[in-house]
């Protein structure tokens, strides 16, 4: 009787093991644009004035998360977390630039050491800056241990990085797993998608936030920035053509995000949604049902357990961030209560904290004598020159005047459930002070459980705050933060 019952049961097993990607592993394709902020794609609302079809397409056959959040607003400091899984006072690296440190487990090198092949195209930027040789990994730091390929790219032509994706996805070896990071270096400045052929963006139809001033410059600079984003979409296009092509898109994972907000005034450096908002889409056709929504907050350093956790590897304890692969398949459940974000020394001296839930936005500044106007590329941009020439004429707004305000409050808060953009600060309005004292207290067991301080000695400014033009050749490096607390050491996740 027992086996006449397992006749079938195993029949039904070979035949499960014969549909393509039942038995396999899922691949893993990591795209991650540069300085995209997330209001800047049709399918985050701005349908009217840029077309990211194949961006959109990804939404409407994955998982589109609306509250994801990055750990930082900078360049190498969030790619760090992200590969690392840990905010960015705990990876030894915080600052813009600064070296990653060899003690740092990231999470492709333990897909490689589980038989995935691991590949790096385009941008590189893992703290360490590269030599101009694509082949030349001297000098890429410890980070180069994650990949079997590495391919990084420069953008002094004003390409994007992309034009080898494609070619290294047709070069894997085909008896493995893989995983690629995709790199652009679309939209960082200085633009140069302008000439790129397709659709252009339209100076009388891009959307100018109320915090620039509507002028025609800003509007040109707002324009480029659209084209650098278009021609990242259509070489997202290109890599899901690929995998259709190979016949493995069915069971790749595909991921698109970015590492900061747009390079503009009060965006990029910044702690309000404009600079940690990100754009996160998911598609894995096996597993993840088209048009799928998530509302829940998650972090950016959940990324890396989630993809070990379904590539069946235990996530290491170093990772500070959570599994959220449940959304995959239950959107709608609760995920975090909270995520944290940090502002360090990005071309300019700052130490900056912040903790956001569903419905509040608190945020506590360590060096209150500095206004922010953003990065130096966003102070020489086009867009911060003409919003300076309409301060000093004294025609800007409130919204307008936030990034000339100095002192800047030690403390601010925002109910982000009824003002999004976080126009009015709350911090000094008596009806909101628990709430206020809700989240400084949420944030100070944040600092205390991952090993956060301040030191009295940080990375002072490299480049000027009016012109943005470079004041040393150098970085005078100044005490990382965490440093003296062990933090690169530490692997307690906080409040969750």
């Amino acid at each position: 009787m027992r086996k006449v019952f397992l006749k079938p049961v195993l029949a039904a097993i070979f035949f499960l093991l014969l549909i393509p990607g039942f038995s396999q592993r899922p691949n893993i394709v990591f795209i991650i644009g540069d300085d995209v902020g997330c209001n800047d794609l049709s399918c985050y609302g701005n349908m009217k004035n840029i077309a990211t079809p194949n961006i959109d397409q990804l939404a409407e056959d994955g998982l589109f998360f609306s509250n994801a959040y990055l750990t930082t607003s900078s360049c190498s400091p969030s790619r760090v977390s992200i590969i690392t899984g840990r905010y960015p006072h705990n990876t030894g690296a915080a600052e813009l630039h600064s070296p990653l440190p060899a003690n740092q487990v990231l999470f492709p090198e333990i897909l490689r050491k589980n038989g995935y092949y691991t590949a790096q195209a385009g941008k590189w930027h893992f703290g360490h800056l590269p030599g101009k040789n694509n082949n030349d990994t001297t000098g890429l730091g410890p980070a180069v241990r994650a990949f079997d390929r590495i391919s990084v790219s420069w953008s002094d032509n004003g390409d994007g990085g992309e034009e080898m994706w494609v070619k290294i996805l047709r070069e894997r070896p085909k008896d493995k797993p893989f995983f690629m990071w995709f790199a652009s270096y679309d939209s960082h400045r200085p633009w140069g998608a302008d000439k790129f052929p397709g659709k252009k963006a339209s100076t009388d139809e891009v959307w100018v936030p109320d915090f620039l001033w509507d002028g025609s410059r800003t509007r040109k600079d707002l324009a480029s920035y659209y084209n650098e984003i278009m021609r990242l979409d259509s070489y997202v296009g290109d890599v899901l053509e690929e995998l259709e092509r190979q016949g493995v898109a069915d069971n790749t994972i595909v991921i698109f995000t970015s590492d900061n907000g747009r390079p503009f005034p009060r965006c990029k450096t910044r702690l309000y949604d404009s600079g940690i908002k990100t754009p996160l889409l998911i598609r894995w056709p096996l597993h993840i049902h088209p048009s799928s929504h998530t509302s829940s907050l998650v972090s950016i350093i959940d990324l890396a357990p989630t993809l070990l956790d379904v590539a069946g590897i235990p996530a290491p304890a170093t990772f500070q961030g959570k599994s959220f692969e449940d959304l995959f398949y239950h959107p709608d459940q609760p995920f975090r209560t909270y995520v944290f974000a940090e502002h360090n020394w990005h071309d300019y001296e700052a130490w900056e904290r912040q903790v956001r839930t569903l419905n509040y936005l608190y945020i506590l500044n360590k060096r209150t004598q500095f206004d922010e106007w953003g990065p130096a590329d966003a102070v020489r941009s086009p867009s911060m020159r003409e919003l300076y020439e309409a301060w000093k004429n004294g025609e800007v707004d409130e919204k307008q005047m936030n990034v000339f305000v100095k002192p800047r409050p030690a403390e601010e808060l925002y109910q982000v459930s009824r003002d999004p953009f976080q126009y009015r600060d709350l911090a000094g309005d008596i009806r909101f002070q628990n709430d206020l004292y809700r989240m400084r207290d949420i944030l100070k067991q944040w600092e205390d459980a991952t090993g956060d301080d301040c030191p009295a000695h940080l990375t002072p400014d490299q480049f000027d705050r009016i012109t943005g033009e470079r004041l040393t050749p150098t970085i005078h490096w100044g005490e990382m933060p965490g440093k003296a607390q062990g933090a690169d050491t530490i692997t307690a996740k906080g409040p969750f």
